[in-house]
């Protein structure tokens, strides 16, 4: 298991436990997140949802910065395209998750949380992204955002098995759905451009 491998391992398994375990993880920068547990030891909602809010606030930012790497060193258009739906689609997630987080919380969301990307792991990738050959960039980028997308779809996954909220499980949804449409176009890619 490589470093970066290591780190987004840990930070799902953090996911694993805050979701699944019955109590999430304080961070003590995130007033209000941790240990609070219904009488029957499931979580309750608002935490749920308070939780993935911090989470996938920064993963989402990861993938914007990525998807900005790719709009100014790309030169395949499929690439661009698909670069500017990634930054259209998660810019809107991200207003929609810091209106919801205002509204439910009574704060705006904490900067800086534990998502994926501030977890030492996906910083590093911008960098790789921005200096590499011109002519390996494209795949560099696929072999990047699949994983990253893969992640964003477990965190989905996990946050509609607990979720009470309609707008979280409709935001699940629209997660699950379109990165999992852009994982199957970016694996077709690779694909193609091996045979040619």
């Amino acid at each position: 298991m490589n470093k970066q491998t290591h780190v987004i391992f840990i930070g799902l398994l953090a996911l694993v436990i805050g979701f699944g375990g019955g109590y999430l993880i304080r961070d003590q920068r995130t007033p209000g997140i941790g240990n609070h547990m219904m009488p029957d030891g499931s979580m309750m909602s608002q935490n749920i949802d308070q939780h993935f809010i911090v989470q996938m606030i920064p993963h989402h930012e990861g993938a914007i910065a990525m998807a900005e790497i790719a709009l100014e060193r790309s030169k395949r258009p499929e690439i661009i395209s698909l670069a500017n739906g990634i930054i259209e689609a998660q810019q809107k997630e991200i207003i929609d998750m810091q209106s919801w987080y205002q509204s439910w919380f009574g704060s705006a969301p904490p900067q800086g949380g534990m998502g994926m990307m501030h977890m030492g792991g996906m910083e590093g990738d911008t960098a790789v992204l921005a200096s590499i050959p011109a002519a390996e960039f494209d795949r560099e980028f696929i072999e990047q955002m699949i994983p990253h997308h893969e992640m964003a779809i477990m965190m989905a996954q996990m946050l509609q098995a607990s979720t009470e909220r309609a707008e979280m499980k409709q935001l699940g949804d629209n997660i699950i759905t379109s990165q999992s449409r852009e994982i199957q176009q970016m694996a077709n890619w690779l694909t193609t451009w091996a045979s040619q």
